[in-house]
């Protein structure tokens, strides 16, 4: 195995990771795990941080381009054309959805349960 197969494997499994982050915290926001959600979600906020320093790239994207002259938006990972392409525009568009149903499934929580409380 290349020093390039390696990277794109490895980012590619950092990049499944994250996508399960995206996904699961709108998912536990809807069982009412609130904690577990905004864990999830600071999982993904890290992650932008990260890549905001960085110039908006992976890290890895930057040592993979030292071993290659390819530029192709996936010559780092494996993921087909069209979705490395738009990745942060798919993934970036439903980590704000899942974000404000978070935060609107909290704040609905937090609602009934103060309902509860004045009621009984």
């Amino acid at each position: 195995m290349t020093t390039l197969t390696g990277i794109r494997i490895l980012h590619t499994i950092i990049w499944a990771f994250f996508v399960g982050c995206i996904v699961a915290a709108p998912v536990a926001a809807l069982g009412r795990r609130f904690r577990l959600g905004a864990i999830l979600s600071a999982v993904v906020w890290f992650e932008c941080a990260l890549l905001g320093l960085n110039g908006g790239r992976c890290p890895l994207t930057d040592v993979a381009g030292k071993l290659t002259t390819e530029r192709a938006d996936n010559f780092d990972i494996y993921l087909p054309l069209w979705l490395a392409r738009y990745n942060k525009l798919i993934f970036g568009s439903l980590f704000l959805a899942g974000e404000l149903l978070l935060v609107a499934c909290w704040l609905v929580s937090r609602r009934r349960r103060r309902l509860v409380q004045t009621q009984g």
